[in-house]
């Protein structure tokens, strides 16, 4: 509701952690947020950070709700864009969570990616997927090579420290985290600055 009222075009709204609902009470979650707002709902589902996995069937019955419109999946499973797209319907938006495996989820039926990278390189990440919607599977293919790296390395120790780092040397912003996460290592820098160097993305 606060973010409606701030002016937000839609929500991304994760699956409930630390307490490991079931699928009903993912459902019953999900349902009481969409009661609550009148913008759209992109459903995020990473079990490796929340533990509880949202399945297809579930995501079915939650995307019959008019402004539950689809899904940031997060579980790196190439089979699910696939089944999901069968039981839920090809209308329905399906994001990839997972940087290292956009170019095979665009392939699976996926529709796009919200991505981590990104925020490093978002020219190649939004040309990438520009390149698979215009049928360039050779450029698809070169840009995945190029964001390769990056894509580890940005996750080489706990996020968003290296992320931060690589932002701080593009002078996007300061390399600042919060604890319990700890700015990045000298060895993750160096492993973020060669993946840089690899995407040819320099500040």
């Amino acid at each position: 509701q606060a973010a409606e009222k701030a002016g937000a075009d839609g929500i991304l709204v994760v699956t409930p952690y630390y307490n490991k609902p079931t699928q009903a009470g993912l459902i019953a979650h999900f349902r009481a947020v969409h009661d609550d707002v009148s913008i759209p709902i992109i459903l995020y589902n990473i079990p490796g950070r929340s533990i509880v996995d949202m399945d297809v069937e579930t995501m079915a019955k939650l995307a019959k709700l008019p402004n539950i419109v689809g899904v940031k999946d997060a579980t790196g499973d190439l089979e699910r864009p696939v089944t999901t797209r069968r039981e839920v319907g090809a209308d329905f938006c399906q994001l990839s969570g997972c940087d290292e495996t956009n170019a095979a989820f665009y392939a699976q039926g996926g529709h796009g990616a919200i991505s981590v990278v990104a925020n490093i390189a978002p020219k190649l990440s939004a040309e990438m997927c520009d390149a698979w919607d215009a049928g360039n599977v050779a450029r698809v293919s070169e840009i995945r090579d190029l964001l390769a790296p990056l894509a580890t390395a940005l996750f080489c120790e706990s996020s968003p420290a290296p992320t931060k780092y690589a932002a701080s040397v593009l002078g996007l912003c300061s390399d600042q985290v919060r604890r319990p996460i700890l700015p990045a290592t000298d060895d993750a820098r160096a492993t973020v600055d060669r993946a840089l160097k690899h995407a040819g993305v320099s500040g």
